[in-house]
């Protein structure tokens, strides 16, 4: 990302600081210690909040709007911050930035700023193209650190699960290090550089997003022990919708008279999960929002 250019050799020397700090202190934890402890202690992700932003670019992927090609991996390089003022600065200086991501994400929260059916710019052109892009931010303890982690794998997962995309480390689930080196239009190494002050790494990250993953999707919970109810709304504010009577479910928009009208480009693929943040009723029908203006008939959920 452009803002982090002036911030590139800081962070390098934050990093190192922080390496010899752990060295003199003995407070570093190794990789799956972190995993372990996030597990063992059953640490629940938070819940996706969605907050429009004011990125003003409606552009679709390569391969169209609402199908990105998987997930991007970054930190904020900032030191102290959080996931609400990274919104708030972004939010406000994007332009001057030339830069803006999908979501950030602390040790308490998961905020979503543009709808990930469309691109963002966070990674160079051809990244920018293919993925979803999320930051993590910089926390200063292993607990906090353990709990944005959690909630950045459960984030992964989640994007990859909503719109039928396969759990391939490399592939659809990448670090902005690895796309710096698989097509060159970027410097950045990050994730990797802040995650190696609490010993971790993408490969244990990978690992905890497979976890998730194979969870949410067997049995709709990040630790396998999901319920859903009767309306089809799965924890975290998921619903799992399918159509009986057809190959795909229908989505709706509602229009400025307060009717819907039917979106004839785009449904949801059957026995699929999707975010919720939203309900509206309209003509006795309770409608569930799954994209900016996209919603769907709660009725389909199973």
């Amino acid at each position: 990302m452009n803002r982090k250019r002036v911030l590139i050799v800081l962070s390098g020397l934050l990093t190192i600081f922080s390496v010899l700090l752990v060295i003199m202190t003995g407070t570093k934890a190794n990789a799956s210690t972190i995993n372990d402890y996030i597990i063992s202690n059953k640490i629940k992700p938070v819940s996706i909040t969605y907050r429009e932003g004011t990125f003003s670019h409606w552009d679709g992927y390569e391969n169209g709007v609402g199908n990105p090609e998987g997930v991007v991996v970054h930190d904020t390089a900032v030191d102290g911050d959080s996931a609400a003022a990274e919104e708030h600065s972004f939010n406000t200086f994007w332009p001057q930035y030339q830069a803006y991501v999908h979501a950030f994400v602390d040790d308490g929260n998961i905020i979503q700023m543009h709808s990930t059916d469309y691109m963002v710019w966070g990674a160079g052109p051809t990244a920018n193209n293919k993925f979803i892009q999320v930051e993590i931010c910089h926390e200063a303890t292993q607990d906090g650190f353990a709990r944005s982690i959690a909630n950045d794998a459960y984030y992964v997962a989640h994007k990859l699960i909503q719109y039928n995309l396969k759990d391939i480390p490399g592939v659809t689930v990448m670090s902005h290090k690895q796309v710096s080196q698989k097509w060159g239009e970027t410097t950045h190494i990050d994730p990797d550089e802040y995650f190696v002050r609490f010993g971790y790494n993408m490969d244990q990250f990978n690992a905890l997003v497979t976890y998730y993953y194979n969870n949410l999707k067997s049995t709709n919970d990040v630790y396998g022990a999901g319920v859903t109810n009767n309306a089809g709304v799965e924890s975290d504010n998921v619903i799992r919708v399918k159509n009986s009577n057809g190959s795909y479910v229908p989505l709706v928009a509602f229009q400025g008279d307060g009717s819907v009208k039917t979106v004839s480009n785009r449904a949801l693929a059957n026995n699929t999960p999707w975010y919720t943040d939203q309900s509206k009723n309209y003509n006795g029908v309770t409608y569930r929002r799954v994209a900016t203006n996209e919603w769907v008939d709660a009725s389909y959920g199973i």
